[in-house]
């Protein structure tokens, strides 16, 4: 690839129209007003499993944040998040004990999709802010209600779909924004991951885990290794590939489409490799008010190509995926050994976009500006995410009814 086709964002905003809100929008990035050393963020964990001791390890890459409190029901986890905050910080079993502590300022809600309504719920009713992992809900009349809440606060909510703060996929917006893709008809989305055999990993004691407290508003059952460790999979506790992954790559598209909700899903999928309740093969298909559709194939079978998003437009396609922003020109000849021209333009991420998102909610935190991925639009996602489940259920297409918030 020739060193003139990587460009920076700014360097594209110069050449577009958008040059002036562009600016702008940079200017967004700068950090707010320096605050004094004694300003310092305290935050609480719920939920301390893989991902909030992920989420975790980037807080701490912001200056003057601390970890004060983490909570999990299962004492492993409670005692690597315990480490993770550093000395000083208290563990406990009981979220509420954490909303109670006066000198917590926010928290990381890391638990299971089935906790997410109520913890967020409690920690906004405790005038807590939050950061809340994706999807944010459990269901779409639990979104609703998340959504009620969190507008009648003052506190500021930061969901975890993290490309909304991401540089190139920040610079992906302004280029669908400036007409150079032409028209586009199809978005084409895809994740694929390989999960290991539950045999090869160690076994969860019974003893150290507190099932009745995890299960929370899930339907009393046994526990077993399987429900604990992959529960995203089961019905009762996530929504499976669409609500874990989907849910990322469709908030992109509905935010670079501008288009908040489908018109239709159609979902096919099965269990070919895992005795889950949720497909670990599966395919959508969503329509969109714009004229425009979105196809999603997902797979835990491998995990080549990871995952990421294609827009096919009448002049241009634009691919997307956690490692770079690709623009390629429509009426080009083909690189040599290729099936595509040289990109038009090239970005790499720096680093994982995470951060930048947490570093956007530590921001608003301190500035009381909405933040990037706020509670309406982590709801957006979430909420095709569940049409698609429910057409999964249905076995049929169903039909979107934006006026009465649920499927016709």
């Amino acid at each position: 690839m020739d060193k003139k086709t990587e460009i920076t964002r700014r360097e594209f905003l110069k050449d577009t129209a958008l040059a002036g809100a562009g600016a702008a929008v940079l200017g967004g990035l700068a950090p707010a007003r320096v605050l004094g050393a004694n300003d310092r963020i305290r935050v609480g964990v719920l939920g301390s499993g893989h991902r909030a001791r992920s989420d975790m390890g980037m807080f701490k890459k912001v200056p003057n944040v601390e970890f004060v409190a983490v909570c999990d029901v299962y004492a492993p986890a409670r005692a690597a998040a315990l480490e993770i905050a550093g000395s000083g910080a208290q563990a406990y079993a009981n979220y509420h004990e954490v909303l109670d502590r006066k000198d917590v300022d926010a928290v990381l809600i890391g638990s299971p999709d089935h906790w997410h309504k109520q913890m967020l719920i409690d920690a906004v009713n405790a005038g807590k802010d939050a950061y809340v992992e994706k999807p944010i809900c459990h269901s779409i009349e639990e979104g609703m209600e998340m959504v009620r809440v969190v507008d009648g606060s003052q506190r500021i909510v930061q969901t975890g779909t993290q490309q909304r703060s991401w540089a190139h996929w920040k610079l992906g917006k302004e280029i669908v924004a400036s007409g150079r893709l032409g028209k586009i008809t199809m978005v084409h989305t895809y994740w694929y991951q390989k999960y290991p055999a539950i045999e090869t990993l160690p076994k969860i004691d019974p003893a150290d885990l507190d099932w009745k407290s995890w299960l929370g508003s899930a339907p009393d059952q046994p526990f077993t290794d399987e429900k604990y460790r992959w529960w995203r999979w089961y019905w009762d506790f996530g929504g499976g590939i669409l609500t874990d992954l989907l849910t990322h790559w469709i908030d992109v598209i509905q935010w670079y489409m501008d288009q908040p909700a489908p018109k239709t899903a159609t979902t096919v999928g099965d269990l070919y490799r895992m005795d889950w309740q949720c497909p670990d093969t599966l395919t959508a298909v969503y329509e969109y008010p714009g004229d425009f559709m979105v196809t999603f194939t997902g797979s835990i079978n491998s995990s080549v190509e990871d995952g990421g998003v294609m827009f096919c437009g009448s002049d241009a396609t634009l691919r997307v995926d956690r490692s770079h922003l690709a623009l390629y020109p429509e009426g080009v000849p083909h690189a040599p050994g290729s099936l595509a021209p040289e990109p038009e333009i090239f970005m790499r991420a720096e680093h994982d976009g995470t951060l930048d998102n947490v570093i956007n909610f530590v921001d608003c935190m301190r500035t009381r500006k909405p933040p990037n991925a706020n509670i309406h639009v982590g709801f957006e996602a979430a909420r095709t995410s569940w049409i698609g489940n429910i057409a999964l259920k249905h076995g049929m297409k169903v039909v979107w009814d934006p006026t009465k918030g649920r499927v016709a």
